[in-house]
């Protein structure tokens, strides 16, 4: 069984999702067709192998692997798939030389299963650990890494995912009307971002160096983004979750702004292995008034800067 690597204190959580908007908020976060380069055929074929669309992201591209197959619930609140169980994988490179990384949601009995198949099909684990506290059904949330070509590489995560229940193919679903206050949200945050349904999310980019891993420097987006989703329950109350990555100096800071402003730290831990600088993590859930959740995110956010 491969080792479980986690750094810091490990005391999770992530809310999760709702299972039309996992798809139609991917795919929301690729560039426009018009104003983006078509994909390189290879990517056909990955997405062909993993039966998943294939979507242009911000440096890389990305297969999006949504748990649709169960519904998740937070004490009274059902979460919608992007706040957890939005499982994804991320290819860079060429069709001869590519890298993969990404995040796997499990049940507990799918867990053993999958990491030993990881380990035949020669995937790299970097991440074991839990996002969520007290969720049902409980999941883990396993990231991983490998190299070679990106066919080979689509094929062996595709015998792993196989270990799962993963509804495949993956379909787009038809885009919910946004009701979520996006004007609220992306005001305060100080960014844009999308929306569909009562649901929001943002990316942030707080890691202000380049970070390298055996060679190569690492994509953001793909290594160490910072997802932020916001989930509007009702007029009264939304909830939000997300992992925010950062460097050492940054960690203190961001987890005495969490404290003060009624935003839960749920775990503090990496996603990848020897990379220099080393990058942590911190997952967080809230839960208030749109108004108070989105003030206490901008003030974490303004730490973690």
């Amino acid at each position: 069984m491969p080792e479980r690597i986690d750094r810091g204190t490990e005391v999770v959580v992530h809310r999760v999702q709702h299972i039309a908007l996992a798809v139609v908020l991917a795919c929301a976060a690729a560039v426009p067709a018009a104003a983006q380069a078509p994909l390189a055929p290879v990517w056909d074929s990955v997405s062909a192998i993993l039966r998943t669309p294939a979507v242009a992201s911000a440096g890389y591209v990305r297969f999006n692997l949504p748990r649709r197959d169960f519904t998740v619930r937070m004490g009274d609140v059902t979460l919608a798939v992007p706040l957890e169980a939005g499982a994804w994988a991320g290819f860079t490179g060429t069709a001869r030389e590519a890298m993969t990384m990404g995040d796997l949601v499990v049940t507990r009995t799918e867990l053993g299963p999958v990491e030993a198949e990881l380990q035949r099909q020669r995937l790299d684990v970097t991440g074991i650990h839990d996002h969520l506290v007290g969720e049902e059904p409980r999941l883990t949330s396993l990231h991983f890494q490998g190299e070679g070509a990106a066919v080979d590489l689509a094929r062996r995560l595709d015998s792993v995912l196989s270990r799962t229940g993963t509804p495949r193919p993956v379909t787009a679903a038809a885009a919910p009307p946004v009701t979520i206050d996006t004007g609220l949200v992306f005001s305060a945050l100080g960014q844009h971002g999308r929306a569909a349904g009562n649901v929001a999310q943002l990316a942030f980019d707080l890691v202000r160096r380049k970070v390298r891993w055996h060679g190569h420097t690492l994509v953001p987006a793909l290594a160490f983004g910072s997802p932020v989703a916001i989930q509007q329950i009702n007029r009264s109350r939304a909830v939000a979750t997300g992992s925010l990555a950062i460097l050492a100096p940054q960690v203190g800071p961001v987890l005495r702004a969490m404290a003060a402003n009624g935003v839960l730290a749920e775990a503090l831990h990496g996603h990848m292995v020897d990379e220099t600088p080393p990058v942590y993590v911190v997952h967080f859930w809230c839960d208030g008034p749109l108004a108070g959740v989105v003030q206490g995110l901008r003030a974490v956010l303004d730490a973690a800067r």
